[in-house]
């Protein structure tokens, strides 16, 4: 009763500070592999005296992990794979470790056979080999994507993803010193040619500049390898779609369909790359296969208020409920968002070598924005999608659900 008690009020509560601190100290750590991170320093410092126990804990933990964050779709893909890496081990042949029951293969009375130490032990160097090898992967899906990228190629891509970043760094270091490719790099606001942020400090306190920060320093660091970058809007894009020959992005979860869920906007970008027939690749690590299935942009297991209808009093339609002073401030954050003038966008289409230093900024938080919060995202479904380029190679949308049954079972 002891060990409970002392989950509930320390180490499952501390799981939130765990993340946070090792996302403050490792810009390029993404939210999954904080996330189980923070969940293998939970198995180091725990107090239970069994598998059941520990297992439960790292539910528990993980639960509430999952509840304190707004978009936890990429963060889930990590943990649940993370749990059945776990359950794995324990359950392999030669490991030393048996369970009595059924079903799940630890059950609530069960108890492991042996030392529950040297149990522990195993469980937590699992875990850090999960960590090693998901770090790992962002390398490994560089060196396979590389090829994509041919001289002449101009790549558009969006959002703030670091595998995208650190294939288009490989495909430049690559080239030797001769780089003969471009990039269109599609940010909310942008940054002005010297790759100084546009957004003043009332801006960024505002959240208008927090979900591009990290595309920012990437788009710098591209520009100090000698990468020609053009940074324009998310109005631009069908205007820019033209000069493009293919394109390339991220994604929070690639979904059982072989769909991926990424960052608002990528859809309409999938949809525009197949009007014009330009290629549409995605870069995603094996950690972020998601066992979801949506079946339209409105059936994802997260709340977003991308669209929200008011009226000039601040009052809902319908639906919804009567203004208050908070629905006054929601206005007022609609019409104080930046956009770019027409005239902006044009400057943007050039490939100015032009890039500063700087440390990169703090890493994005949720915020309340115009489209409802800086995290919101949409589903592209896998007809938009050329490939899928992840550590286990190039696979075809319809490919994905046969992988989620090689990483599940």
């Amino acid at each position: 009763m002891a060990t409970t008690a002392y989950a509930k009020t320390t180490t499952v509560g501390s799981i939130v500070a765990t993340y946070q601190r090792l996302l403050r100290e490792d810009p390029d750590l993404t939210m999954p592999i904080a996330a189980i991170e923070a969940l293998v320093e939970l198995l180091a410092h725990a107090q239970a005296s069994t598998v059941s126990e520990t297992m439960d804990l790292l539910q528990k933990s993980t639960d509430h992990l999952k509840s304190s964050i707004a978009n936890p779709i990429s963060l889930s893909a990590g943990t649940d794979l993370f749990q059945r890496y776990l359950i794995n081990a324990l359950q392999r042949p030669g490991s030393g470790i048996g369970f009595s029951g059924a079903g799940s293969g630890y059950g609530a009375g069960s108890g492991p056979v042996g030392d529950f130490r040297s149990i522990r032990q195993h469980l937590i160097s699992n875990g850090r080999l999960f960590v090693t090898r998901s770090k790992a992967s962002r390398d490994r899906i560089a060196t396979f994507g590389r090829h994509f990228v041919r001289d002449g190629n101009t790549v558009l891509t969006n959002g703030a993803s670091r595998v995208v970043g650190a294939l288009l760094r490989h495909a430049a270091e690559d080239s030797h010193g001769s780089i003969r490719f471009r990039v269109i790099y599609v940010l909310r606001g942008g940054i002005d040619d010297d790759g100084t942020d546009k957004h003043t400090e009332g801006d960024r306190n505002r959240g208008a500049a927090r979900g591009d920060a990290e595309g920012i320093h990437i788009v710098r660091s591209l520009r100090e390898l000698g990468v020609p970058i053009a940074v324009i809007g998310e109005g631009a894009v069908g205007y820019a779609m033209g000069k493009v020959d293919m394109v390339i992005v991220g994604a929070e979860g690639v979904v059982e369909n072989g769909g991926v869920i990424s960052r608002l906007g990528t859809y309409q970008i999938g949809l525009l790359a197949k009007a014009a027939r330009k290629p549409f690749y995605v870069v995603a690590e094996s950690h972020k296969f998601v066992r979801l299935y949506p079946l339209s942009q409105y059936d994802l297991p997260i709340e977003q208020k991308v669209i929200d209808f008011k009226t000039s009093s601040g009052k809902r339609d319908g639906r919804g409920r009567a203004g208050t002073a908070a629905g006054a401030a929601e206005k007022t954050a609609t019409t104080t968002k930046g956009t770019a003038s027409g005239a902006e966008l044009l400057d943007n289409i050039d490939f100015s070598l032009a890039g500063s230093g700087g440390d990169a900024k703090d890493k994005a938080k949720t915020t309340v924005m115009a489209t409802g919060t800086g995290d919101a995202v949409d589903f592209t479904p896998p007809d938009l999608i050329s490939a899928l380029i992840t550590e286990s190679g190039v696979l075809t949308p319809s490919a994905v659900s046969e992988e989620l049954i090689k990483i599940w079972f």
